[in-house]
């Protein structure tokens, strides 16, 4: 193919990467910082690893043209995994001028937060395998016409499937909740303000919103005997409202929330950058239906026979409590310490403990014990396992009773992380976290269970001149101590080789 005059390939800048990890560990499972934020590569059991090898194009490779293509295939053959063959990565992805489409199953980065020292998204996080989705989105800041530099836009609308039904049934053993054929729905916006031709700071919003919808779930009783099977709408009609949250679920009743199982975030970043130094302040307040969406409820219904009738200008206002709350300061001419972000994560408040949709008695409607990543059709906020939002609410993969239920979602902790280069191609991050879990509303801890949990972990990679020339080797340290997680200690090391072919 000719273009401009210049000979193109879809096979230029074709790139490639091998790499063997092996985890070692002593307690009951992998420390928490070794296992987390990994895009579901990673395992609970004390012994563990894996082969991967990668092979990838990336649009970058089209820069300069109006259009670009990209594909990636992105295997491992695992061991102590919940597969043994991890199909990782599979997609192929077009560009025209900023919009972008991807096709498959494509590791995605965390937006307004930094990958390597932040705890995790709440939403759209980079803890839980990549679903294959159809994607279109504006992946870069588009600056919008007629606004001098000073308003920016990106987003993403995507629609999929999710892969692990396989393991619903084998972990749960087909006597508790599972879920077969579930979609899955994600869009996301986010505005920038800030002209940096004339100012340091830029401010930056965001809304990032989900839903798992379709398929059947299989309902079980406390004894694990058989309940019922309940099949959600999929199909354009369950699009559109997966799209547009509204209608109802198959079990609703006169109280309906929204159908399927609908979340996001409100995000919002502050950053200042100079040209020695910068910082950014930023939030991500999750909410898991109207009430902590908006923080209002209706509530002047009428009384008796209009216990169900709208007569009042009344509204219950909730209180802004949970929320992940970050800093962050580069320095940018450090060598030793050139990143630190700490972090306050709370999610303890929910709406409140009280939920009460109203009756022919009571006309009062307050609606709280929100209970994060949890749903009473389908198994929550996970995939094979792993919560795909923040990994402070502890994943199914802890759970010993063969149930698919966040069982800690109501937290508070403290985080802090720094990372640094202190020679060349040598790169170490650090990171400690005190975690408080109170369990769930409906499921209370008898005492809080509190957990630390540490990691150390350095990469040198080697010169281009060296006979190890595009090699590098990452070895690490993590431990949690407390009665959340258990007593952990593990030693984790990865070899890689990358390049061009």
């Amino acid at each position: 193919m000719t273009m401009n005059g210049q000979q193109h390939s879809l096979t230029d800048s074709l790139h490639y990467r091998a790499e063997l990890q092996t985890t070692l560990s002593s307690g009951d499972n992998t420390p928490l910082w070794l296992n987390a934020n990994k895009y579901g590569l990673s395992s609970l059991k004390t012994t563990n690893g894996y082969l991967r090898g990668a092979v990838y194009r990336p649009l970058s490779a089209d820069d300069g043209r109006k259009w670009g293509v990209g594909y990636g295939a992105d295997v491992a053959v695992a061991a102590g995994f919940t597969s043994k063959l991890v199909v990782q990565q599979a997609y192929v992805e077009g560009r025209w001028l900023k919009g972008v489409l991807t096709v498959g199953a494509k590791e995605y980065p965390m937006e307004l937060k930094n990958q390597e020292l932040s705890t995790g998204a709440q939403t759209l996080g980079i803890n839980a395998r990549p679903i294959p989705q159809v994607r279109l989105a504006l992946p870069d800041y588009w600056t919008i016409p007629g606004t001098h530099n000073w308003l920016a836009l990106k987003g993403h609308i995507a629609y999929g499937k999710t892969t692990d039904d396989n393991w619903q049934k084998d972990f749960t053993g087909q006597h508790n909740k599972y879920t077969e054929g579930a979609l899955f729905h994600s869009k996301a916006g986010y505005l920038r303000i800030g002209n940096a031709e004339k100012v340091l700071f830029s401010l930056e919003l965001g809304l990032e919103m989900a839903n798992q919808f379709g398929g059947t779930a299989y309902r079980f009783h406390s004894d694990g005997t058989f309940d019922d099977e309940v099949h959600q709408q999929g199909g354009l009609k369950g699009m559109l409202k997966a799209l547009i949250p509204g209608g109802s679920d198959t079990v609703d009743d006169l109280y309906t929330g929204g159908a399927g199982n609908s979340l996001g975030s409100w995000l919002a970043r502050f950053n200042f950058d100079d040209e020695e130094w910068g910082f950014s302040i930023y939030a991500d307040h999750f909410f898991e239906d109207h009430s902590s969406m908006f923080l209002i409820e209706y509530d002047g219904y009428g009384e008796g026979t209009d216990w169900n009738v709208k007569k009042d200008r009344r509204f219950f206002l909730y209180g802004l409590k949970d929320i992940q709350l970050g800093f962050e300061l580069r320095l940018k001419d450090a060598r030793w310490i050139d990143n630190i972000v700490a972090e306050l994560f709370f999610s303890k408040y929910q709406s409140g403990p009280i939920y009460h949709d109203h009756d022919e008695v009571i006309s009062d409607h307050i609606g709280g014990q929100d209970n994060y990543y949890n749903h009473s059709i389908y198994t929550g906020w996970q995939h094979w396992g792993q919560v795909i939002g923040n990994p402070l609410y502890l994943s199914p993969i802890y759970n010993t009773d063969q149930s698919i239920y966040i069982k800690n979602n109501r937290s508070k902790a403290y985080h802090i992380g720094f990372s640094g280069s202190p020679y060349p191609r040598f790169h170490y991050r650090m990171l400690g976290t005190y975690l408080k879990g109170y369990g769930t509303y409906d499921k209370p801890y008898s005492d809080p269970r509190k957990t630390v949990s540490l990691l150390a972990e350095a990469c040198y990679t080697f010169p281009s001149t060296s006979v190890l020339k595009d090699w590098s080797i990452k070895g690490a340290m993590g431990a949690d101590f407390g009665k959340l997680m258990g007593d952990n200690f593990g030693l984790q090391m990865t070899i890689a080789k990358s390049g061009l072919f």
